[in-house]
């Protein structure tokens, strides 16, 4: 008979009653949580749990329990605020705190976590031991080895055959490159324990790590995973190891396993992201790893991904932004850097892209992939021989791909086997329909040998290849300005332009075109056009600020260009670098500090930012902050020099020469052979009348770089400051040996010989030199400098015009010029100092000049204004205040002229030349 449907409901009722009527006993409900934590039902339990603690909210064991099953379901910091809760309701520490331990390590609260626990003991020995694997693990986390070591001791003590101890104690032994003892403990651990999911995971990883036995860690992953579906690290492992497969079919089962236990996890997602792209399911792909992006912002495997993601969908200025940033937290991903010199390739960035791919070329086992990069990008750049070697490094390091065989081609041509050569090229070129590997290397071969003609025909392949890309019409623009055909390469530009309206290649070139023919505006118009299409574009802001600065913009023009480029690329480092030397140059500190503080907010891991910061600080005197900034820098990167260098310079900026020497040695134990930090040594010492010291750090230079002139020009700068000059010039002579063509050292040289009195040698040097380097622009400002220095105005004039012939745009000799122009009452000279101020404006040197040639010209209110800001920008330079003041007298204020000498004699000592102030005031008086 069957039951009627009502009485079914009517019994179902009833038994739903019966279970709510137990639901008000806590420890009902606590012996109910603890049968379903027995079966592993954590979701289960928790809710027994919190209702236990609805009904009696101080129950030590149901808030333990509830930590517990928390724990095991992957919410460390709720476990957390349970257990804590447990122990302020005195459960006995032996349960309570080995899980705290664990919920903080899986926070990432490592020094927190030493610090509470180091020193508890417990009375139980498990306990006790479980608890010190936890400290040693967060010891491993913070890199302090040695507390490692301790810690694994005294777990080992507590109980001597712990498996997490005996795994981290293997740990140990493979990080000392003992792979057979680490191996030989964990097979142990295995034999005692063999279902510990640690030591098959720990064992896994030594497989795969040490003996690159990617079938073997695979299997040991799973075996963790299968003894504790929660491993995630375990799941995560096996699912690495079956993606580099590129076998969607082995991947799904594994990854469905990590689905069962942990359905939303972001490990999960990332691998479910990675499945979209292996199947090129881009759309799904990118949907889920951007989810992810927002989620985990600094997971570098993610950013990593979302580039690839973004690099298949076309995307490659997207793909810039999330590359660049993983490989700002990871400087060591080599998969990142590849993808990011891809992107950079895909864009037309040459030059960026040989930028990032150059680490990868120096480390050991750069792979055919890595060299194949490098040519592309040395193509694209311009530099054909270096694309040649490069191709043909890859192609011994894979000769069965088509860039390999391209290589070798390559390698045949270069051996004088040129026609067996190029035919082979051009066979793989009709063979390969889509690829353009082949293309690229007939190309770069033909380039090569001048052979523009065949290169041009070989660019037409190409072009038949991709009729809808602009690199073909790209690369026959560069080969028709070899074939000095402007007009011609103006076209092909101006077609890749046209397939392409952001390729910024092409405007680059059209823009460089432009300003040859004196056309700034047509210049600044490619990059506007680029901009009118993509509003974000990154190097046409950068290129924009660049010609903006060159050709006299000002300086909020400028900024804000650059600022717009941060705006567009927040996570790209470089505009935000070029914004704040862009604000320094101008003397505004404050613009810079508010820049460099923003970039270090957004990037706290950013070492370039953090230096820029720093550089900032000390620009603005703030000398404590930069002290900690640069100290942060040398935290964060420990094996490196340059942040103790700038420690010991903030250092001697704050007058404290015993840190500053400290600093420089740290340097040099780092790097024994840092120049710069040998420099300031020397320094240090002859301060201090040691020249002794000093002369022994030059002879340590020059033997550590015996054939370079640096070590000798130290000790020529030491005999020179000691006044032994013939000894100066010896030391010069020897540096200019090794050197020949050292300006620097030239000019050491010659100033030498004439402090020396060796007058008719000096001359003879002189004139020798300039004979044998008449465009040596360096050479020919120092005899200016003298002439100057003579008050020959007239020869210094001649020198820094002669200057200037060959550097047309040297601030500095054009200042020089208008100074000995005005000097001598020369008309003309308001024309180079104006130039010299638009080159590099808001110099207060280069404005003071300015203000005086202005004054001689009788413009005496317009020198009185930017002399005022030559005053404003140094206040703390008097000889700017004194030439104010002369235009004040000459502008007839002599009210105004009066109080700024008034301020120069309170002075006193402190200005030098107050004979001057006393003169102009006593002519004052008597006026």
């Amino acid at each position: 008979m069957r039951t009627p449907r009502p009485l079914i409901a009517a019994l179902a009722a009833a038994a739903l009653l019966a279970a709510c009527g137990d639901s008000k006993d806590p420890q009902a409900l606590v012996a109910s949580a603890r049968e379903y934590l027995a079966k592993n039902d954590h979701p289960a339990a928790i809710i027994q749990l919190k209702n236990a603690l609805q009904a009696d909210a101080n129950s030590a064991e149901a808030r333990f329990l509830l930590g517990r099953a928390l724990l095991a379901s992957g919410d460390a910091a709720g476990a957390a605020v349970e257990l804590r809760k447990a122990r302020e309701l005195k459960h006995p520490d032996n349960e309570v705190v080995p899980l705290l331990a664990r919920a903080m390590l899986a926070q990432g609260q490592f020094k927190p976590l030493n610090d509470q626990f180091d020193d508890v003991r417990l009375d139980d020995p498990k306990a006790q031991a479980d608890l010190k694997v936890t400290l040693a693990n967060a010891y491993v986390a913070r890199g302090l080895p040695e507390q490692v070591d301790a810690a694994v001791k005294a777990a080992l003590a507590a109980q001597p055959d712990h498996p997490g101890a005996r795994v981290l104690q293997a740990r140990l032994l493979a990080g000392q490159r003992d792979v057979d003892g680490a191996m030989k403990i964990v097979d142990e651990v295995i034999a005692q324990f063999p279902q510990d999911d640690g030591a098959w995971k720990f064992k896994a990883d030594l497989l795969l790590a040490a003996r690159n036995d990617r079938d073997g860690a695979l299997d040991a992953y799973r075996k963790a995973a299968g003894f504790n579906p929660r491993n995630l690290d375990a799941h995560a492992g096996a699912l690495a190891i079956l993606f580099t497969r590129n076998d969607a079919a082995q991947v799904k089962p594994q990854l469905e396993q990590l689905r069962k236990v942990y359905p939303k996890h972001p490990q999960t997602q990332y691998f479910d992201a990675q499945l979209a792209f292996l199947e090129r399911d881009f759309k799904k792909a990118r949907e889920t790893v951007l989810a992810l992006v927002k989620v985990t912002p600094d997971n570098v495997r993610v950013l990593q991904l979302a580039g690839a993601v973004e690099l298949q969908a076309g995307s490659p200025l997207q793909a810039e932004t999330y590359l660049a940033r993983a490989l700002q937290l990871a400087p060591n991903l080599p998969l990142a850097r590849r993808l990011l010199t891809q992107a950079y390739l895909r864009s037309g960035q040459g030059d960026k892209a040989l930028e990032t791919i150059g680490p990868a070329l120096k480390a050991p086992g750069a792979d055919a992939v890595t060299f194949a990069l490098a040519a592309e990008a040395h193509l694209l750049a311009g530099n054909v021989k270096e694309a040649t070697d490069y191709f043909s490094r890859a192609a011994k390091l894979n000769p069965a791909d088509i860039r390999s065989r391209s290589a070798v081609a390559l390698a045949d041509i270069s051996r004088g086997n040129v026609a067996d050569g190029f035919e082979q090229l051009e066979a793989l070129a009709a063979e390969d329909k889509t690829g353009t590997i082949a293309d690229m290397a007939l190309i770069s071969a033909h380039l090569m040998r001048r052979e523009f003609d065949a290169a041009l025909k070989a660019i037409a392949g190409l072009e038949k290849k991709q009729p809808d890309k602009p690199l073909a019409h790209h690369l026959r623009g560069r080969v028709q300005l070899a074939l000095n055909q402007p007009d011609a390469a103006r076209a092909s530009f101006e077609q890749a332009l046209k397939l392409d309206p952001v390729y910024f290649p092409a405007a680059a070139a059209l823009a460089a075109l432009d300003l040859a023919d004196k056309k700034t505006d047509a210049a600044r118009a490619r990059f506007q056009g680029i901009l009118a299409k993509d509003a974000k574009n990154v190097p046409a802001l950068l290129a924009l600020a660049e010609l903006s600065a060159r050709t006299g913009g000002s300086k909020d023009e400028v900024g804000k260009l650059l600022a717009d480029a941060v705006a567009a690329a927040p996570d790209a480092v470089r505009p935000r670098l070029l914004l704040i030397e862009h604000h320094l140059r101008n003397n505004d500190t404050r613009a810079a500090t508010t820049v460099a503080q923003a970039g270090v907010a957004a990037q706290p891991n950013s070492a370039e930012l953090l230096d820029a910061l720093g550089r900032v600080q000390v620009a603005a005197n703030d000398h404590q902050q930069a002290l900690a900034t640069f100290n942060k820098l040398a935290s964060l990167q420990p094996q490196a020099a340059q942040p103790h260098l700038r420690v010991a310079g903030v250092q001697l900026a704050m007058k404290n020469e015993a840190a500053a020497r400290q600093s420089l040695e740290r340097a040099l134990k780092i790097t024994p052979n840092l120049v710069a930090a040998q420099q300031q040594l020397i320094a240090l010492d002859m301060a201090a009348k040691k020249p002794e010291a000093a002369l022994a750090t030059a002879r340590t230079v020059q033997k550590q770089r015996p054939g370079e002139p640096v070590g000798f020009v130290f000790e020529g700068d030491i005999h020179a400051a000691q006044r032994n000059f013939d000894a100066a010039a010896g030391a010069y002579r020897t540096a200019l040996a090794k050197a020949p063509n050292e300006s620097e050292t030239a000019v050491k040289l010659h100033s030498s010989l004439r402090a020396a009195k060796k007058t008719a040698e000096a001359e003879r040097f002189s004139a020798g030199w300039m004979k044998d380097h008449p465009k040596d622009a360096r050479f020919l400002f120092h005899l200016g400098d003298l002439a100057l220095f003579q008050r020959d105005y007239a020869g210094a004039e001649a020198r820094y015009r002669a200057t200037l012939e060959i550097n047309p745009d040297n601030a500095i000799a054009l200042n020089n010029v208008a100074w000995t122009m005005a000097r001598q009452g020369k008309p003309g000279a308001l024309e180079y100092a104006e130039k010299a101020n638009r080159l590099a404006p808001n110099q207060p040197v280069f404005m003071d000049t300015l203000g005086y040639v202005l004054s001689e010209a009788g413009q005496h209110e317009r020198a009185i204004e930017v002399q005022q800001k030559a005053v404003a920008a140094q206040p703390d330079t008097p000889m700017y205040k004194l030439t104010l003041a002369n235009i004040y007298i000459k502008a007839g204020r002599k009210a105004d002229a009066e109080k700024t000498l008034n301020e120069l004699a309170a002075l006193g000592d402190k200005f030098s030349g107050q004979a001057e102030v006393s003169r102009l005031l006593k002519s004052l008086k008597e006026s």
